[in-house]
């Protein structure tokens, strides 16, 4: 077994998997069955001065993206305060309290949620390009006297807003949040649109995992503080490229909707055998990885490796210039002058029949 304790803001977790702030975390009976189901640490749903007006419908699920129109909790900061937290605090992990929005609003949630929290993340959702409201919440944040992470938005530029918010105090960042808005229509039932509210909601879910990834390797190369990725984690491979791309940590929403609570345990043991299976004693061999290599250029045409191909044909469909092909024994073989270094078939191949080349 490889060793996946990870040291995120001066807590140590067994595994790098847990919640992110959302409908799974709802309420303290939600947080617990999280805790239950394997997750490392706890993350609460967004708390502000008031419960949120929450539209009816607002999830859907379109199996390669999510759609919702959830805000922050529907639930008063009185429940939370009263009840809520202290029964989560029974699961004996560590707690990550979501916060919103404006630093005002920050300033009186802070020391109330003070007793409860092992950190506090604050949702930037809401938050344009200028920096200086985050920087506030930030800095109105941090007189709890815990770590403040915050959470960035898929459609800022990443790089300014991560430098202003370790600026400001921040301890670390959680990237990203869900993406929008975006639009769903019904055709099964004469075009009706799938959300409630103003009609449109917010992308998470696997689409969302590209656009997290490149987030988190855009940050990790400008700041020093931890980083959280969220977005599209739904298995251990999942958890492998965030980790290469600069994550200490992953939290997981749309895959606890769709999967259950379970998932946090199933995806860290997924991590596990992954990392077993590539010759890693632990989840910090593989943290970064991704920020050590250059960005490639292909110049050679990609290697094969016959004896591994299949004849699954799937390269030679989607080569759209027509330089592979299959042999008399539906082995994979290459016309050179055709190919164009695209790389689409070394990512398409699922045995690792082609290579990139050594360039």
């Amino acid at each position: 077994m490889a060793d996946l304790t990870t040291k995120l803001l001066g807590l140590t977790l067994a595994h790098p998997v847990m919640p992110a702030a959302g409908p799974p975390v709802r309420d303290g009976e939600a947080l617990l069955a999280c805790a239950k189901g394997g997750a490392a640490a706890l993350v609460t749903k967004t708390i502000s001065v008031k419960a949120a007006d929450v539209p009816t419908p607002n999830m859907a699920d379109f199996k390669t993206y999510f759609l919702n129109t959830e805000l922050w909790t529907e639930l008063p900061p009185e429940q939370w305060l009263e009840v809520e937290y202290a029964k989560a605090k029974q699961a004996g992990l560590p707690m990550i309290i979501s916060m919103g929005y404006t630093a005002e609003e920050i300033a009186e949630m802070a020391p109330k949620v003070k007793p409860f929290a092992d950190a506090i993340e604050l949702s930037t959702h809401y938050i344009a390009d200028d920096p200086k409201p985050m920087q506030d919440a930030i800095r109105a944040a941090k007189v709890a006297g815990v770590p403040v992470l915050v959470k960035m938005s898929p459609f800022r530029e990443p790089q300014p807003a991560a430098i202003a918010a370790q600026e400001a105090g921040a301890d670390g960042i959680v990237a990203v949040n869900s993406y929008g808005p975006a639009f769903g229509v019904d055709i099964e039932h004469g075009g009706k649109l799938w959300m409630g509210g103003k009609g449109y909601g917010w992308i998470s879910g696997p689409a969302l995992k590209p656009i997290a990834l490149r987030m988190v390797y855009d940050i990790a190369q400008v700041v020093d503080i931890p980083i959280i990725g969220v977005g599209g984690i739904s298995k251990g491979t999942d958890v492998v490229e965030f980790l290469m791309a600069g994550a200490t940590a992953v939290g997981v929403c749309t895959a606890a909707i769709t999967k259950g609570h379970s998932i946090f345990g199933k995806i860290a043991r997924q991590l596990d055998r992954w990392l077993d299976q590539h010759g890693y004693a632990s989840v910090e061999e593989i943290r970064g990885l991704a920020l050590k290599h250059d960005v490639p250029q292909m110049t050679k045409p990609p290697i094969l490796v016959p004896e591994r191909c299949t004849g699954c044909n799937q390269c030679v469909i989607s080569c759209v210039y027509g330089a592979l092909y299959l042999d008399e024994n539906r082995k994979i073989r290459i016309h050179e002058e055709n190919c164009e270094k695209c790389g689409l078939c070394i990512s398409r191949c699922p045995v690792n029949a082609l290579l990139p080349p050594e360039e």
